[in-house]
């Protein structure tokens, strides 16, 4: 339908191409997620979404255009007065006033180490909003945090909502333009009317364009939670934490009196003095900075105990090794990064990356870096050299788009810039077997074996080794070192045979010495060649330590069905 329009608007959502889907384990976590897709991946005409028609709308494709927050008033600010939209060719008569900086606003700048004024240039957009009318629809801001990591996004204005003060109410991303504010025409300004209308008119020039870095995942860290963190780990911020419980007890406390007084003159009271009523206004005791660091650090509090400093240099020291766990929504360390010392943002790194596997040094630890860091999944050495000096000066590093490094080209064919490889990588990870339990301390290595078929028919066993965050199992083990490598033995049934080396999953160097380690979520695979049937048996040996102490060394058989 949009390929007989400039421009589509979407202020609703079409019927969907593909539905969502979830899938759960037996603890009731999700352990695959695709969210519902209304518009193809490659859907490349312009398109302007009103409010969270962004977030419905683009999701799926992966523009930075997301939900941050269903929080955007009337007013504009911090808006580009030069951008296009409020040049033409509709004469756009913005009327700025001074108004009262929003209070969250101020929450936000903290943490990110700025101040901001008591009151900020804004211009109405709409005549109508959620503030002077609870009923009506609420805009939508999108995250700032990466939106400008990648050349086809730009930031056009953000608004009076209850985000930071960059929170973005009008965007773009490639060929989709997000207009966060929700009113008709018939409660826009003047000025709204024609802005809007002059980004119509400005998004029809994308058309056949498509976006470069997809956010697939909204909630992904950036660096800037890394300023967030080292702030949340300083004194003043746990300060300002023991006041905010303060005032909350405080206040809970006034709403009481004022319930109890309605109360014994027989008034009715309205919701919200009803569940204060039931609040308990004894506030508990503050917590210490130690115990304020033990609930929100505990594994850097384990280290760094009550000293401030030392939370304020591990974050400025660690900045550039930094990358999202396997949830996405944390940082931590790349130990395979810092090891080789250079900065993930750094495209150094792929040069040095690609020397090795040149050079047969590391190459385990250079094919790591580069899948963890691009698209590419190149087989020699001399494609990873070609495509790298090919398209050096076009490459960039975006965190919102999956902290990888990409093409800055609008080009389909060109290698580096295909999401599809990591959606294989997803399906890979659906095939896991399932654990009968998760990790704990007390129990900090979960094993299962599954028989998986390819698509070629053949098959293959699947031996899965989960390590519990902040321990480590072993690969190899070098002279110097007391401990034992983590080892597989197969026992087969009759009329089958083990076909080829088993497959063991990446690893990572421990101290100065030789000795690798196996972390986190780890397969082994070995294939299998025969029609037998009935009982494999697998025995895995293993020991496992963390930075203090090492359990005794275990065997433990699992078993599947050929």
């Amino acid at each position: 339908m949009s390929d007989a329009y400039d421009v589509t608007v979407f202020d609703g959502r079409p019927r969907p191409i593909r539905p969502e889907v979830r899938e759960f384990d037996a603890q009731g976590r999700i352990t695959k997620y695709e969210p519902v897709a209304y518009l193809p991946d490659d859907f490349d005409r312009a398109a302007l979404c009103i409010a969270n028609a962004s977030e419905d709308i683009g999701r799926s494709i992966g523009t930075k255009c997301d939900w941050f927050c269903l929080c955007l008033d009337a007013d504009a600010l911090g808006w580009k007065k030069d951008h296009p939209i409020f040049q033409g060719p509709f004469k756009v008569k913005i009327q700025p006033e001074m108004k009262p900086t929003p209070p969250m606003a101020f929450e936000y700048a903290e943490m990110d180490g700025y101040t901001l004024p008591a009151e900020t240039e804004m211009w109405t957009v709409q005549t109508k909003s959620y503030t002077t009318d609870r009923s009506y629809r609420i805009g939508m801001v999108s995250r700032p945090e990466g939106f400008l990591d990648s050349p086809e996004a730009e930031v056009i204005s953000s608004g009076a909502c209850a985000k930071s003060i960059d929170a973005v109410a009008i965007g773009r991303h490639g060929n989709f333009f997000h207009w966060g504010f929700s009113a008709s025409p018939d409660y826009l300004t003047e000025a709204g009317k024609a802005a809007l209308a002059n980004a119509i008119v400005y998004i029809s020039k994308f058309s056949g364009q498509h976006i470069i870095a997809r956010k697939l995942d909204e909630t992904i860290a950036t660096r800037k939670s890394v300023d967030r963190s080292k702030f949340s780990a300083s004194r003043k911020a746990w300060q300002e934490s023991n006041e905010a419980h303060r005032r909350f007890y405080q206040s809970v406390d006034s709403v009481k009196k004022v319930a109890l007084a309605k109360q014994e003159q027989g008034q009715e009271l309205d919701a919200t003095e009803k569940i204060y009523l039931s609040m308990d206004s004894r506030q508990p005791k503050e917590p210490t900075y130690a115990e304020y660091m033990k609930q929100r650090f505990p594994a850097l509090y384990h280290v760094f105990g009550d000293d401030a400093t030392e939370y304020q240099r591990y974050f400025d020291k660690n900045r550039d090794w930094f990358h999202p766990t396997a949830e996405g929504y944390d940082l931590d360390i790349d130990e395979d990064v810092r090891t080789l010392g250079i900065a993930n943002n750094d495209k150094h790194l792929l040069d040095s990356c690609i020397t090795m596997l040149e050079k047969g040094v590391e190459p385990e630890l250079a094919t790591r870096v580069l899948h963890r860091y691009t698209l590419c999944r190149f087989a020699a050495p001399a494609e990873w050299r070609d495509w790298y000096d090919t398209y050096r000066d076009k490459l960039f590093f975006t965190e919102a788009g999956g902290w990888l490094w990409l093409v800055d080209t609008q080009d389909r064919s060109v290698p580096g810039n295909d999401y599809s490889v990591l959606k294989a990588a997803g399906q890979d990870e659906a095939k896991k077997p399932a654990l009968a339990q998760d990790t704990d301390e007390k129990n900090p290595v979960a094993l299962s074996m599954d028989v998986e078929t390819l698509a070629d028919g053949s098959r293959e066993l699947v031996v899965r080794m989960k390590v519990h965050t902040g321990y480590h199992t072993y690969a190899q083990v070098s002279e110097e070192d007391p401990f034992l490598p983590t080892e597989l033995e197969f026992s087969l049934p009759e009329g089958c045979k083990l076909e080829g080396d088993l497959i063991t999953p990446a690893f990572t160097q421990l101290g100065a010495t030789k000795t690798t380690i196996y972390t986190g979520d780890c397969l082994f695979r070995q294939k299998i060649s025969g029609t037998g049937k009935g009982e494999v048996k697998c025995t895995v040996s293993y020991q496992c330590c963390d930075n203090s102490i090492c359990f005794p060394p275990a065997k433990k058989t699992l078993t599947a069905q050929l």
